[in-house]
């Protein structure tokens, strides 16, 4: 019995020790490797971590970034609010997401100094490098990859660069630290896979077809995983249970819009619709990579995630419940019509929604007596305030969890614009990263606070 367990990548038995579990155990089956939740049991053993190992993070908790942009943004009189300070009133987008109002702080009045050019300005939201515009542009280390330099080797990937239609070669959030653009990874099932399988060019072919016939994860590991239930505490075997949970729901929906790839085209007249895996299920996608970065996050797989939601590059995309007639790009220049207006207020609802179900979602997880949103600061914005006219001032800003003192509103001067990057800078003070400075910040973000470790 033991050696069987040496072989699926596990000493036997699986007991929590004064030394901890492994932070780096997983469950390993026929092409299969599934990494674990973080749980209690694991704690003895990143407590012993060294301190020069450039990792001590507030209380020795693992800290997560995870850095949104929507290259289009969203429409300014529904995001910003009118009042600042904690009682200011919700305004019309941030309405949706009042269930968490406690769990994040909205900017208004801050952007990225000498960052100008309009569309080209999204490479650098996590740059903050001057001038992206110019023929001369050279661009510098993105937050996301500053993170991953110096923390990347705790966890499986140093960083994961997701995006969602992305125009390949031409835009990321992500750029090393000589200035070279890393693509972005666009299927959710490459990453799923990524996370999830290994083994032999043979073995890992088996095991997708496997589950491109249904068949789980879960039942390629499930000997192991009910061993490893039965040896830890009650809180553990709750969150495992709730991860195994997880895992299955999202097999599931990514197994149903794989079978629209075999389901026949209508014969109509009008050009046949393309199915969901085109870039008009823009909102699926974009479910499916918050989906990803909680399973990422939740595995400890990584610690620093990007997505650029690539708007500019989006068709008409389909939002239920409403007739979607222009590109994505072609309505953001709205010159004030009703019509173009009214789809994009409910484009950008239907962002507020999903990133209210990743906020929830994330709050449900509990890793060591804190939620997952304690754990993980998530930043939303975009490049641009205001798309229709390609300013990139008053940008947008809105950040989440990581164990800050929210539910307010840091309202700056609109005009004279406070550096974006001072969130940056606190950003990596709360990863644990000992920096007074990140591009063109002038020291951490004013008004923001961090709770006790």
């Amino acid at each position: 019995m033991k050696n069987q367990h040496r072989q699926s990548g596990f000493t036997a038995p699986f007991v929590a020790t004064e030394n901890g579990m492994s932070r780096r155990r997983f469950l390993r089956g026929a092409g299969i490797l599934m990494a674990l939740p973080w749980l209690d049991a694991m704690q003895p053993a990143f407590s012993a971590i060294k301190s020069n190992d450039a990792t001590i993070t507030p209380g020795g908790k693992p800290r997560r970034m995870f850095a949104i942009c929507n290259n289009l943004g969203l429409l300014p009189d529904h995001f910003f609010p009118g009042q600042t300070g904690s009682d200011y009133k919700l305004s019309p987008y941030l309405e949706i997401l009042k269930e968490h109002r406690d769990d994040f702080t909205v900017f208004s009045g801050v952007s990225h100094p000498d960052v100008d050019g309009g569309h080209p300005a999204d490479n650098c939201f996590l740059t903050a490098a001057p001038h992206p515009g110019r023929g001369s542009f050279r661009n510098t280390i993105s937050l996301d990859q500053y993170i991953g330099e110096r923390i990347g080797h705790l966890t499986r990937f140093p960083s994961l660069t997701l995006g969602v239609n992305v125009q390949q070669g031409q835009r990321s959030l992500s750029w090393t630290s000589s200035g070279v653009l890393i693509p972005c990874e666009e299927k959710a099932a490459d990453v799923f896979r990524r996370m999830f399988l290994t083994g032999t060019a043979e073995e890992m072919d088996n095991q997708v077809r496997k589950l491109e016939l249904g068949e789980s994860i879960l039942d390629v590991v499930a000997g192991q995983a009910k061993d490893l239930q039965r040896n830890v505490g009650s809180r553990d075997r709750d969150r495992l249970d709730q991860y195994f949970t997880s895992v299955r729901d999202l097999e599931q929906r990514m197994a149903m819009s794989r079978e629209w790839e075999h389901k026949p085209k209508p014969k109509v007249s009008a050009p046949c619709p393309l199915d969901p895996a085109s870039p008009k299920a823009y909102m699926e996608k974009v479910q499916l990579m918050y989906d990803m970065a909680k399973l990422a996050f939740e595995t400890d797989s990584t610690r620093s995630i990007s997505l650029l939601l690539d708007s500019v590059n989006s068709p008409a995309i389909d939002i239920d419940g409403v007739k979607i007639t222009d590109g994505y790009h072609n309505l953001s220049h709205h010159g004030k019509s009703e019509a173009k207006l009214s789809q994009l207020k409910a484009i950008d609802e239907w962002h507020m929604k999903l990133l209210a179900k990743l906020f929830t979602e994330l709050k449900g997880i509990s890793e060591n007596g804190e939620s997952l949103l304690d754990r993980t600061m998530i930043l939303y914005g975009s490049n641009l305030g205001n798309a229709n006219t390609h300013v990139t001032t008053n940008l947008p800003t809105l950040f989440a969890g990581g164990g800050f003192r929210h539910g307010q509103h840091l309202g700056f001067d609109t005009d004279r614009n406070y550096p974006l990057p001072n969130l940056f800078v606190s950003m990596l003070q709360r990863m644990g990263l000992e920096t007074t400075k990140f591009a063109s910040a002038t020291g951490t973000m004013r008004g923001l606070e961090m709770k006790p470790a």
